[in-house]
């Protein structure tokens, strides 16, 4: 089976937010076998990352057979190492590789959990991921929340995130599960003072408290906190992980597969937590790309993170129910594109 054609396009997206997240976000990927069989994935990078698949990647991949897919990630990656080994390039590789995985599925009638060993959940809780009302989701079924907090670098900016988080705890009462997620926005100071604290109220984890590199300050964190920080989410690609795990920055890995590598790199990461004792917690867990990872690969606690509701222009996307959410069954990732969107993006 060869690939007989590769496109790639930045859907539009009514309600995607005012910021990066619609100047850089989410591209479709489709990849078209001499079969007819179509494969979709997702990436990121906006009109970037689709510039690089037509200029670059395109042309490395037509007329070639599509298995084995994990090639293909390793021979477009070294191709592009004179540029690019961590951002916009790896999220366009993602969308690559997710399609080729869809194909991979698609082609052998299995969805994707079955390519990855099997599903040991089939139905798993979801947690909310707001800047707010924590309780509204719980009365919605949801029984894990986590609380995006403001850049926090005073003493009166501390008292008032504290304040954030105890009137949180209070709303949703003690056994709900409580995570914080402070965006990179913080310093080791800040987070220091705060940790403590936090593990008092039964918060899970603190997440990406400072800026991804700052390889020193989460090193400090990590020996002097007991409460697990959680990252990842802007890391790219197997090594990157593996540094992050050797050097025991994070106790929570949260790659994002549609920025990370796709799903060849995910796998490698799973395995990289489990060489060294560590949870993986993927970035936007509940969608597609991710979901099938975490009910064949997690083996305890899946957790998936709520999907964003501006992608409309997928089929098939598992929506909560109460708080919960199941992975489907159909081949390859389950999921289509709206025949709009094919039309008017992919031509």
């Amino acid at each position: 089976m060869k690939i007989r054609d590769v496109r790639a396009c930045q859907p539009h997206s009514a309600d995607a937010p005012p910021d990066w997240r619609s100047s850089l976000g989410q591209i479709l990927v489709s990849i078209e076998t001499s079969d007819a069989i179509v494969g979709f994935g997702v990436g990121g990078g906006g009109a970037a990352s689709v510039h690089v698949i037509g200029a670059v990647f395109r042309e490395m991949l037509v007329g070639r057979e599509v298995e084995p897919v994990e090639l293909h990630f390793e021979r477009l990656y070294r191709a592009s190492l004179a540029y690019v080994r961590k951002g916009l390039v790896i999220m366009a590789l993602s969308g690559i590789d997710l399609a080729l995985w869809d194909l991979r599925g698609k082609a052998a009638g299995k969805p994707i959990h079955e390519l990855l060993g099997g599903a040991k959940h089939h139905r798993m809780p979801m947690y909310a991921s707001l800047g707010q009302d924590p309780a509204q989701a719980v009365a919605q079924g949801y029984q894990a929340v986590k609380l995006h907090l403001p850049p926090v670098h005073t003493e009166a900016e501390r008292k008032l995130v504290l304040t954030t988080v105890q009137q949180a705890r209070q709303d949703i009462g003690p056994h709900v599960r409580l995570m914080t997620d402070a965006f990179m926005n913080w310093d080791v100071l800040s987070a220091l003072a705060l940790a403590g604290p936090f593990a008092e109220l039964g918060v899970e984890w603190l997440e990406e408290p400072l800026a991804p590199d700052d390889f020193i300050g989460y090193a400090e964190l990590s020996r002097r906190t007991s409460i697990p920080i959680a990252g990842g989410e802007h890391e790219y690609t197997a090594a990157g992980f593996r540094e992050l795990a050797e050097r025991r920055l994070h106790a929570i890995l949260q790659p994002d597969v549609t920025w990370c590598g796709g799903m060849t790199e995910l796998v490698k990461i799973y395995k990289i937590a489990t060489e060294h004792g560590l949870k993986v917690c993927p970035h936007r867990g509940a969608e597609i790309w991710a979901l099938h990872a975490i009910a064949a690969l997690e083996p305890h606690d899946p957790l998936p993170e709520a999907s964003r509701q501006w992608i409309t222009w997928l089929i098939g996307q598992p929506q909560p129910e109460h708080g919960w959410i199941t992975v489907p069954s159909q081949p390859g990732f389950g999921v289509e594109v709206e025949e709009a969107t094919l039309m008017s993006s992919l031509g």
